[in-house]
């Protein structure tokens, strides 16, 4: 067949310079006045990254154990850069090259664009969807946030479905190299919860592809699309091989996994989070009605009246005459007045929500039924504990659900569904002949009910109180001002949702009717959406958002971080989740989404009870007490750096140091024993271990009273100690014990390493002089890498050769 540069190839040209515009214009400040989003989680990774990135730097190397963050870790989840530069090729490429995070936002643009051609959405159409999908609220939010993880993810989720749906559409080859390619490109990014959403997504089109199959007794036809699809998924997990080996692995360690901890009145370990953690972030039940506008419960958690001076609540302020109060009473000015403790609307689109409606009643039925579901799956989920009968039987049950958080993120599938689904009903609809009462049935009543509701919202403003939980207890002065703002923020968004879905229901109507032409209609409606999603878009991203370029990747030191930075020493200093201090210091906290299980019951348990009771005690004595932070030395916390801007630090004279043999050795029987005694005990002269967990020689109950150990070299991968005890004797160190990929060895000869004191490493040390090493080196990175490295670029040739074996055929 013979390509027509003007059908075949000018739409996607005027595509892919249509999504590079948008993304340019959008991010305009990072390209063309070398500033930088200041991305608040981003900034708390470089913090806590900046030994690794500086070991890289220094040797070329993967430094793999993040020294500097809650004691020490894994870096899997933190910072490596695996080998997979066939993978990384095919998205420089995607993306046109454009920097980081930006080019994900184009790439969303592109993949949506790309499942919507598989969809057989003309050109046109598509681009308007892309639009929709790539330039939603959800993914801006994500952007500024930092998420850029799970906002990578989600740009490839559409073009994973494109080459699903390519194959059972009987396009095989290149639907294989689709799949194969895409979901390559989304494992790695890395975000497991966005690929779960992904396979829910999956099953539930591949289950109403079955049912369809078994009706039109086309099974066997099924189970080769399925087996060619296997074997896609196979090859492009196996670029993820290593880091999927080492996340699995280390995820029975972390704070995800199973705890070796009993709850004295059930008797049983917990296994993964706890519901109340996992459910944190869960909509309200009204909440999906963001989707339709985005100012239905006010807007975002950070967004305060206060800062609008022609607001009622400002002047009600104002008006108070009482300065002090009206200070108090501005950190109650949020405008959204929804059960989250942080919030930021979730919008899909008018339009497309319009469109969404109109689909249902149009669209394929296997498609319609299949978005659907997806649709309120994606609802379900999102709702959280606010549905709790639901969720928490999934949490007990479907396999993996019990590993994620921020249920919220779920509404990911229903943003992926609704301009799917809208554009599949708008082609059906653009592509048939109507009659008068068609048209009256078809499209007149379902535009009048949507439009109706918005008309309804829009004169009386909802039926909510409009009222946070804890605003009942502020002035009724003040309360009646914050409500009226807020009813007024729904109005305007309903008033604005109305006007756009009317104008577009009047455009459509003059379209079918054949008054207007074609383009006349496309340009219609390319211009409502770039009002629509482009407006609401823009508000969680302005000038404020951005910084110097050269700020967002550096941090300065406070004035304490400054006076702490003085001391050469080994030593580690306190926080808990904040990246700022491990820039500078190896810290006890830091900034990860996957700390180890053990350590993070150590900060609930102990480290976070020892800090406040030596501020409480320290402010009422001046003085600390060395009794109430025996865990905290035997961190080697030898500084805590406090105040909300860390301008203030204390100094603890007691910290136990890198290393150091005990005096007494204290058996206990279970890990519950383990954590409670290491509170009560001098940690520098006394080791608690659980004896159930660990075998030792009897051997070490004379120690040396002088024996000494020396902290000799200090490198991410690599640890080196010098001994001296006339004794064989339990060192301790104050080091995190993690019992995969770390090897010791003493003058030469591995030993093993034991637990001590419920999170420290230990070695049975013999008598005399000898030289202690520690070296870390994983499998899942020594042999997952290689593996890593080799299907990265078979999987590059696989995708090139399916896209140009198929380009051939077409010609």
């Amino acid at each position: 067949m013979k390509i027509n540069f003007k059908s075949d190839l000018l739409p996607h040209v005027l595509a892919i310079l249509l999504f590079l515009i948008i993304t340019l214009s959008f991010f305009r400040p990072a390209f063309f006045a070398n500033r930088s989003l200041k991305q608040g989680d981003i900034q708390q990774h470089i913090g806590s990254t900046k030994d690794l990135h500086d070991y890289r730097v220094a040797t070329g190397e993967e430094g793999l154990w993040a020294s500097s963050i809650f004691g020490g870790m894994p870096a899997y989840l933190v910072s490596v850069d695996w080998s997979d530069e066939g993978v990384v090729a095919m998205k420089k490429v995607l993306a046109l090259f454009l920097p980081h995070p930006y080019g994900n936002i184009f790439l969303a643009f592109v993949g949506y664009y790309i499942m919507l051609l598989a969809f057989r959405i003309r050109p046109y159409f598509a681009m308007a969807g892309a639009i929709a999908f790539g330039i939603s609220s959800y993914m801006i939010i994500g952007l500024v946030a930092g998420h850029n993880a799970r906002i990578g993810a989600i740009a490839f989720m559409p073009m994973v479905m494109a080459g699903i749906h390519l194959v059972f559409s009987g396009k095989r080859l290149l639907g294989f190299g689709v799949t194969t390619g895409a979901m390559a490109l989304h494992l790695r990014e890395n975000h497991l919860q966005m690929t779960y959403y992904l396979l829910l997504i999956v099953l539930l089109y591949g289950l109403v592809q079955l049912v369809v199959c078994i009706r039109e007794k086309r099974v066997a036809n099924l189970l080769k699309d399925v087996g060619l699809l296997a074997g896609a998924v196979v090859l492009a997990s196996a670029t993820f091989f290593g880091p999927f080996w080492a996340i699995s692995e280390f995820t029975k360690y972390s704070y995800r996994g199973a705890s070796d901890l009993v709850n004295p009145v059930t008797k049983k370990s917990q296994e993964g989070l706890s519901k109340g953690y996992a459910f944190q972030y869960s909509y309200g039940i009204a909440e999906p009605m963001t989707l339709l506008i985005p100012n239905f419960f006010g807007g975002s958690t950070s967004d305060y009246l206060v800062n609008n001076q022609s607001s009622k609540t400002y002047n009600a302020l104002v008006q108070s005459g009482n300065q002090q109060l009206a200070n108090q009473l501005a950190q109650a000015t949020s405008a959204y007045w929804g059960p989250q403790q942080l919030s930021a609307p979730y919008y899909a689109g008018a339009i497309f929500v319009f469109l969404f409606v109109l689909g249902i009643r149009w669209a394929d039925r296997r498609l319609m039924i299949w978005l659907v579901s997806v649709s309120v799956l994606s609802i379900l989920l999102s709702w959280g504990d606010s549905f709790s009968s639901f969720n928490y039987f999934l949490f007990d049950h479907l396999p993996g659900y019990n590993r994620f958080r921020s249920v919220t993120f779920s509404i990911v599938m229903i943003l992926f569904a609704i301009p799917l689904l809208g554009m599949l009903g708008l082609e059906k609809i653009c592509s048939r002949e109507w009659s008068a009462d068609e048209l009256k049935k078809g499209i007149l009543w379902p535009a009048l009910g949507v439009i109706g509701v918005c008309a309804l919202l829009a004169l009386i403003g909802g039926f909510g109180d409009y009222l946070r939980p804890g605003d009942l207890q502020l002035p009724a002065w003040f309360r009646q001002a914050l409500v009226e703002d807020r009813i007024a923020l729904l109005k305007s968004d309903a008033w604005r949702t109305f006007w756009l879905i009317s104008l577009l229901f009047v455009a459509l109507f003059l379209f079918l009717k054949g008054w207007i032409r074609e383009w006349m209609f496309i340009g219609g409606l390319w211009i409502l959406i770039g009002i629509d999603v482009l407006g609401v878009a823009s508000r969680f991203i302005t000038d404020d958002s951005y910084q110097r370029r050269r700020d967002n990747y550096s941090l300065e030191m406070t004035p304490a971080e400054k006076q702490v930075s003085r001391d050469t020493t080994s030593f580690r200093v306190y926080a808990e989740y904040d990246g700022h201090p491990s820039y500078f210091f190896r810290s006890t906290g830091g900034y990860s989404g996957a700390r180890l299980g053990r350590y993070q019951e150590l900060i609930d348990s102990c480290l976070r009870p020892e800090f406040e009771s030596l501020v409480e005690q320290y402010g009422r004595t001046g003085r600390l007490f060395q009794p109430e932070r025996r865990v905290l030395s035997m961190l080697n916390v030898k500084y805590f750096i406090s105040g909300g801007g860390r301008d203030e630090y204390f100094k603890n004279d007691y910290a136990n140091g890198p290393a150091w043999f005990v005096k007494k050795i204290e058996k206990v029987q279970s890990a519950n024993e383990e954590l409670a005694r290491i509170r009560k005990v001098d940690t520098r002269s006394t080791a608690v271990i659980d004896v159930s967990k660990v075998k030792l020689e009897d051997n070490l109950e004379q120690p040396d009273s002088l024996a000494t150990i020396f902290l000799r070299r200090f490198d991410l991968p690599y640890i080196k100690y010098e001994s001296d005890s006339r004794t064989p004797g339990l060192a301790v160190f104050s080091e995190i014990h993690y019992p995969k990929g770390w090897h010791a060895f003493i003058d030469g000869k591995e030993v093993p390493i034991l637990r001590a004191d419920y999170v420290l490493r230990a070695l049975e040390v013999p008598a005399g002089r000898h030289v202690i090493e520690f070296r870390f080196e994983p499998l899942p990175y020594t042999i997952g890498n290689k593996v890593t490295f080799a299907s990265s670029w078979i999987v590059l040739l696989i995708v090139g050769g399916s896209l140009g074996w198929s380009l051939r055929r077409r010609k």
